[in-house]
């Protein structure tokens, strides 16, 4: 089986090197590249065609939720997890409109951020146990579009 290629796009140099010594760790996945800026995460995902790329959203230059838009519409193949320390509402919310498949806080367990790429890669979507919490107190507190379970026609 093939490996699951990995770029890290994140500024934070110490942070690169804990995540590189992660995915190290396990032997289906390949750091095929870094990035510390949005400009590299763009350049490095259109050279580098990874499978998954863990992006942080505070990047120099453009932003990691432009740098996500900008790959995804170019290589929409690619599964971009968010990992960052942004949990507010409009971050989360401004990553999932620009296409992200999963986001997670940097505090994630080693284990939980090498599981979330394989689900990621496996074409589903996955949320930190915290933005998943957040997201459905925002849901429960819409108001109902119309009578539950009718059917429009």
């Amino acid at each position: 089986m093939d490996k699951i290629t990995v770029l890290v796009a994140d500024d934070e140099p110490s942070f690169r090197s804990g995540l590189r010594a992660l995915l190290g760790s396990a032997d289906y996945l390949a750091l095929v590249g870094d990035a510390a800026t949005g400009e590299e995460a763009v350049r490095l995902a259109a050279d580098l065609q990874p499978d998954v790329i863990l992006m942080d959203i505070n990047m120099p230059g453009i932003s990691g939720i432009e740098a996500t838009r900008r790959i995804l519409a170019s290589s929409p193949h690619i599964a971009l997890l968010m990992l960052t320390m942004f949990e507010d509402d409009d971050s989360v919310f401004a990553a999932m409109r620009a296409g992200a498949h999963g986001y997670l806080l940097k505090g994630a367990l080693k284990a939980e951020i090498l599981r979330a790429i394989q689900v990621v890669m496996g074409g589903s979507v996955v949320f930190g146990a915290a933005i998943a919490h957040r997201t459905m107190r925002c849901f429960a507190t819409l108001k109902p579009i119309g009578p539950a379970g009718s059917s429009r026609s």
